[in-house]
């Protein structure tokens, strides 16, 4: 069955959509005006996502007794753009940069990402060193002219271009961020040349020092422009053929949206637009419930996030990389993929997910994932060709997944499948019984995870165990006790429909856009009068983007902000200092960084000069609200059936009779574990020793019993 919340057949109702591809699944979640809801989970289709997507929201419609004309808006999150990157299916790019610099993609940050590896084989630049061209022209870094630019040279840059057939090109001029003229003059001769390419110049992306970091984020975002573009054609082609006229807005990685225009002129803002999605829901869920600060566990089909989320807030970062197949979040294991020096929320990411395939090497160890076998064919137990054990099938064996419910029924399991390719390629090699084995497959996802929880806390000065862990995803919650176990943590939610998290997420997202530019000045060198006056051009150019967005200035909030550092450091702090008509305080301005920097790092330098590196200014326009109450919807569903399944939870515990139940059959109640419940789009998994309940807002509140 499918999640549904509310009458049907209301043919007056407006729903508000949310879409979210993932590796395997794609999610749609509708929300109606008066707060109904419904939900679908269908298979991704990785040829054409569009098809997949149309489906399941057809099907969504469908069960609302619905049309495609009561679709009233769509947000959007998509892996395409990450997908891209990993699997190096970008198009064919090149750079033009100042003489001398074509090696800067090389060279990049004296880090590896294992410490002790120093030959860390680097990923290979996303543009072929003999398609990053140089041209005459050089400028300082005030933007002054040092050496005019030689048009002919930028002519051969050109020519070369067009006779390799490229689809892109990324410009990245020394020092372009403090003057663009030389950039967008080349991106004029470039368009002339190269008709049809899709150009991106480094000081419309990303006006800030630092080269490497530019360079990298202009080249991801040519790289992924032309393919992003027919994405967004053929998913509207998709959506016209079905009916659907709704506008669409697509989620950032920073946890905003931006129209589909937008997104196709600066792809680069969406690369981790399906994790930020999930993040910001827990956030708003959080404040919703006045519930405690908390770290998202997101385990999906391929991966798994962690983020952190205080005081109802989001942490964000602009030291981000793409590419490396993991990501931990921390400049301490940074240098493993492609600098991505934008706005994104600070999430880590580890292959370990419900497809990631579970091997033994040649030491006898075993490891789960990363490497998955995803939507086609997916794990053993989904019977579509599948050949290697993965974390899903364990679970199967362990007796966490019912075979007969995965995604309300749609998607029937073969146990025994799993538990032969189990015990042939994993339990065997081992030597161990084919439950312990499956068993270990638990406790090894969960100890990676713990790797990820630990860099959006630990590493950043915070103590998880003052944390709740806020699981979802279609597996967060079969493993969250165990993280909580090994992390200490002793709290976990898991709010309503867990499985399509992310795509409710997006339905409480705001529109949001940012502008920068570098600003390099001490605090002790500066007037307040001179700080507010630098903000200025970012405001007005704030208010045009958002004007293009639909939003007059009446509707948007805007906040400023300023990048911070001791004078003589290379890492910054961003700092907020009020909105549009705030005056500065400078001296309130240098404490805060100190607070924060002592808070992050655990030290402070009072004797220090406090350095500004950029400014930012960013505009948001919230969503309107949803109107959405679940515990009322879920109080009406029905029970369960009162059952009982057979499950495995260690050798210290064995095979235990275990009742499974639904989410409403714990209104009201608290119960100890061993418990499974069961829903449409997910499992929770409470083991020995936990205790569970339902709070008044539907979540699942599962607590250690010696709390």
């Amino acid at each position: 069955m499918l999640t549904t919340i509310g009458a049907k057949d209301d043919r007056s109702m407006r729903y508000r959509v949310g879409i979210d591809i993932g590796g395997t699944f794609t999610d749609v979640i509708l929300i109606g005006a008066d707060g109904s809801q419904q939900s679908r989970k269908v298979l991704s289709t990785p040829d054409d996502y569009g098809r997949g997507i149309v489906a399941g929201l057809s099907q969504a419609l469908a069960e609302r007794g619905a049309g495609p004309e009561d679709v009233e808006s769509i947000v959007h999150a998509t892996t395409v753009a990450t997908n891209a990157i990993l699997e190096r299916q970008g198009a064919l790019t090149g750079l033009v940069t100042t003489r001398g610099f074509r090696d800067v993609l090389d060279m990049r940050r004296l880090r590896i990402p294992e410490m002790y590896v120093l030959n860390y084989p680097k990923p290979e630049p996303l543009v072929p060193r003999r398609l990053r061209l140089e041209v005459d022209e050089r400028l300082g870094p005030l933007g002054e002219l040092r050496r005019e630019l030689d048009e002919a040279s930028v002519v051969r840059a050109a020519e070369r271009l067009r006779a390799a057939g490229v689809e892109a090109v990324a410009i990245s001029l020394l020092h372009a961020y403090a003057n663009p003229e030389h950039e967008h003059r080349v991106a004029e001769i470039l368009r002339r040349h190269l008709d049809g390419a899709f150009i991106t110049c480094s000081s419309d992306i990303l006006p800030l020092i630092r080269e490497y970091e530019r360079t990298s984020t202009t080249v991801i975002n040519a790289y992924l422009g032309p393919i992003l573009e027919r994405y967004f054609h053929s998913l509207s082609r998709h959506l016209t053929a079905a009916g659907i006229q709704a506008p669409l807005q697509v989620m950032k990685s920073d946890g905003g949206t931006m129209s589909l225009a937008a997104a196709t002129e600066r792809p680069a803002y969406i690369v981790e637009s399906g994790p930020a999605a999930g993040v910001i829901g827990a956030a708003e869920v959080a404040k919703m419930i006045g519930g405690p600060d908390c770290i998202t566990l997101d385990m999906g089909g391929t991966t798994a996030k962690a983020a952190m989320v205080e005081e109802g807030r989001v942490d964000k970062t602009g030291d981000y990389e793409v590419g490396a197949g993991i990501n931990l979040s921390s400049k301490l294991v940074m240098g493993g993929g492609f600098a991505l020096k934008l706005p994104v929320i600070d999430i880590s990411e580890i292959g370990a997910g419900g497809g990631s395939i579970v091997a033994v090497d040649a030491g006898g160890l075993m490891h789960v994932g990363p490497e998955s076998a995803g939507a086609d064919p997916g794990p053993v137990a989904y019977d579509r060709g599948g050949v290697d054990p993965t974390f899903s099938d364990a679970m199967v064996a362990l007796g966490y997944l019912n075979p007969h419910h995965l995604v309300g029924g749609a998607l029937a399991l073969n146990a025994g499948k799993a538990r032969e390719v189990l015990a042939e390629r994993v339990a065997g090699p081992l030597q161990k019984e084919l439950e312990e084995t499956a068993y270990g497959v638990y406790q090894v996802a969960g100890s990676t995870m713990v790797r990820a929880v630990k860099a959006v806390s630990t590493y950043r000065g915070r103590d998880p165990r003052d944390f709740a862990l806020f699981a979802f995803g279609g597996n967060g919650p079969v493993v969250a006790a165990e993280v909580a176990r090994l992390m200490g943590m002793t709290e976990i939610l898991v709010p309503p429909n867990p499985g399509v998290f992310s795509a409710f997420g997006l339905l409480l997202s705001a529109v949001e856009h940012e502008t920068n530019r570098a600003y390099l000045k001490r605090l002790d060198e500066l007037s307040a009068d001179d700080l507010d006056s630098a903000y200025e051009p970012l405001l007005a150019e704030l208010r045009r983007t958002m004007t293009v967005e639909g939003f007059g200035p009446e509707a948007v909030e805007i906040l400023r902000f300023a990048d911070l550092r001791y004078f003589g450091q290379a890492h910054e702090l961003v700092l907020p200092n009020g909105g549009a008509d705030s005056r500065s305080d400078l001296t309130a301005l240098a404490l805060a960084f100190g607070d924060e920097h002592e808070r992050t790092y655990g030290h402070r330098a009072e004797d220090e000069a406090v350095e500004c590196v950029a400014l930012r200014v960013a505009g948001r326009v919230p969503p309107p609200p949803l109107g959405y109450d679940p515990l009322p919807a879920v109080a009406a569903e029905r029970g369960s059936s009162g059952g009982n399944r057979t499950a495995y939870f260690g050798p210290d515990q064995g095979r235990l009779e275990t009742p499974v139940l639904a989410r409403c059959d714990l209104i009201g109640d608290e119960r100890p574990g061993p418990l499974i419940v069961e829903e449409y789009d997910a499992t929770c998994v409470v083991p020995p020793g936990w205790r569970a309940r339902l709070d008044a807002s539907a979540n699942i509140v599962v607590t250690a019993e010696d709390e």
